[in-house]
């Protein structure tokens, strides 16, 4: 992924094994997604990170690559530090500013990454942290040796954000520090005032069962979920290439428009935006326009994607149905799928294609038009 306006990069540790959960915690399934895809999405979704690596296994990195584009991969070292080091290797020297993430947090929010990281580019280091709210007992040999002021206690979380000469000079000089249990400890080592942005309970890490349960009975309550329909229609004309969902089809016509004619995701898109009551792609590409005759649809879905990370949605369910005589399009169902998945940044097991013929009625059971029609499904942040 590469962001423009973008000036830091994020490095997502996902390297555990999970032994208090029997598996690897960052791929465990929470709501219709792996824990992991939801850590990853929020970080796309926030505008000042220009980069994501995500520090995985070689397993983890192909389900990753199957549903999003544009991210960068570092592979697991023996500690956390390790691995955070691996990844900020990957990064571009050309962004001032690095976010630190773990995993396991997948319920953080893009606006409280944004007030860090704009804490950090700031004032060279800054953490996301919560007040703890238990009383906190120091103890030995299960006896309490002291009881510590609450008011003054704090829980890090991450994203742990830093300018990056800061970041790098603590790793080079404190990374081999096995007791340290975040980043934040070292750049601390180097005389660096540590900021604290207040952030909310929900950005807690799944390292137990219960909060795993804990966190899928949040994303219940603070999401809701619409459906949206889509629909359209092209002419059909020889010496044209033919897309359907993103796949070039063999056959001696195309489909006609002011784009590459790709009425799949035409249709997808308009089902997408009509969820999140965004009009449709004719508002966002005015076929009057000059200046994208053309245009690639795989363009024109990535900008709706757009659209969707800025309203903090997901798509959840696509279901499209091509009416055409021809080509036979039942051959090319499953490399459609891959592709709309692909194009989406979805599960393919999420993602349903089908065509039906127009039994040789009308115009399209003539071979001079196709039509398709779309519903997609999107979860909503309230």
């Amino acid at each position: 992924m590469t962001n423009q306006t973008g000036f830091a990069s994020a490095v997502i540790v996902a390297g555990g094994t999970g032994s208090r959960m029997g598996r690897p915690k960052q791929m465990l399934p929470l709501g219709a997604e792996p824990v992991l895809f939801h850590t990853v999405r929020a970080f796309l979704s926030t505008p000042q990170i220009a980069q994501v690596v995500v520090v995985t296994t070689p397993e983890n990195q192909a389900a990753l690559q199957k549903n999003f584009e544009g991210l960068i991969f570092a592979l697991p070292g023996s500690t956390r530090l390790e691995s955070v080091i691996n990844g900020v290797e990957k990064t571009s020297a050309q962004l001032p500013v690095v976010a630190v993430h773990d995993g396991a947090r997948p319920l953080v929010k893009p606006v409280f990454i944004s007030r860090c990281l704009q804490e950090a580019k700031t004032h060279g280091a800054a953490v996301l942290a919560v007040p703890v709210k238990d009383t906190i007992k120091e103890c030995q040999n299960f006896t309490v040796c002291h009881t510590l002021n609450r008011q003054v206690l704090w829980a890090a979380q991450t994203p742990q954000c830093y300018r990056r000469e800061l970041l790098t000079e603590a790793l080079e000089k404190y990374g081999q520090e096995k007791d340290a249990t975040d980043e934040s400890q070292l750049v601390e080592k180097l005389g660096v005032q540590v900021r604290v942005v207040p952030s909310d309970y929900a950005n807690n890490k799944i390292t137990t069962p219960e909060d795993l349960i804990f966190a899928e009975a949040l994303m219940q309550q603070s999401f809701y979920y619409r459906t949206g329909f889509g629909f359209d229609l092209h002419r059909m004309e020889p010496g044209l290439k033919m897309f359907i969902g993103g796949v070039e089809i063999p056959h001696d016509k195309g489909f006609v428009g002011h784009s590459d004619g790709d009425l799949v995701l035409h249709a997808i898109c308009d089902a997408v935006l009509g969820a999140l009551c965004e009009g449709e792609i004719g508002i966002l590409f005015p076929p009057t326009d000059p200046t994208i005759k053309g245009i690639c649809s795989v363009d024109i879905a990535k900008k709706t994607l757009e659209i969707v990370r800025q309203k903090q949605a997901q798509i959840v369910h696509i279901d499209a149905t091509i009416i055409t005589q021809e080509p036979k399009i039942k051959p090319h169902y499953e490399a459609v799928r891959a592709s709309l998945a692909r194009i989406f940044e979805m599960d393919v097991k999420n993602v349903s294609f089908k065509s039906k013929s127009h039994e040789h009625v009308g115009e399209i059971g003539q071979g001079q038009a196709a039509m398709c029609q779309a519903v997609a499904t999107l979860k909503i942040k309230e």
